[in-house]
């Protein structure tokens, strides 16, 4: 888990997630890729989630969701506060890749003792992705978060572009996750590109 993480947030069809999906972990050098769905039917979701399966090469991801998950065959699952616990997701599928949201140090480092596989933390900058965000932890917060997580790798992400993946890669976070700087850019590749050569940098 290291370099640049995508997200492929609530697509408006299976063709459209597959292509920017591609273009993030194909073109884009993604080190995973995550599918984020807030609306429609289970189903939708599992069909969705199946066909990107099929497509991305990387570690592909369900947000929330570990029922989905499992059937569509994901590596693995990312998990919010409010989300099914990580203990017993980790009970349900012990053989799955399983990320933790975290908002603050003590939540990540919280979340690395419980067995996170990975942290994601933030928002590290004002964003506009994620309805009634977590206060803004900055770099200094992220920095933080990166100690008390030890060993285990964290995401930053909230409100990050690619003009900020340097500063990210110098705290000790794993990888930056930028999604609307990256997926609305008009060359999806190359933003996410910037981004993920920053951390082979640093």
């Amino acid at each position: 888990m290291r370099g640049f993480y995508g997200v492929v947030d609530n697509p408006a069809s299976i063709a459209e997630a597959v292509a920017l999906a591609g273009q993030l972990s194909v073109d884009g050098g993604a080190c995973a890729v995550q599918l984020r769905v807030k609306r429609g039917s289970t189903r939708a979701f599992v069909e969705l989630a199946r066909a990107l399966v099929a497509a991305v090469a990387v570690p592909f991801i369900v947000n929330d969701r570990l029922d989905v998950a499992l059937v569509a065959g994901a590596a693995g699952v990312h998990l919010g506060q409010d989300d099914l616990p990580l203990a017993a997701a980790r009970r349900a599928a012990p053989g799955l890749l399983i990320g933790v949201s975290t908002h603050d140090p003590q939540q990540a480092a919280e979340a690395a003792r419980a067995g996170a596989d990975y942290l994601g933390f933030g928002p590290i900058f004002a964003t506009a992705t994620k309805e009634n965000p977590d206060p803004v932890q900055g770099l200094e917060g992220l920095a933080l978060a990166v100690q008390a997580a030890g060993n285990v790798p964290v995401v930053a992400i909230g409100g990050i572009t690619p003009a900020h993946a340097a500063a990210i890669a110098a705290t000790g976070a794993a990888a930056a996750c930028a999604i609307s700087a990256v997926n609305g850019a008009p060359d999806v590749a190359s933003a996410a590109r910037v981004i993920a050569t920053a951390f082979r940098r640093g």
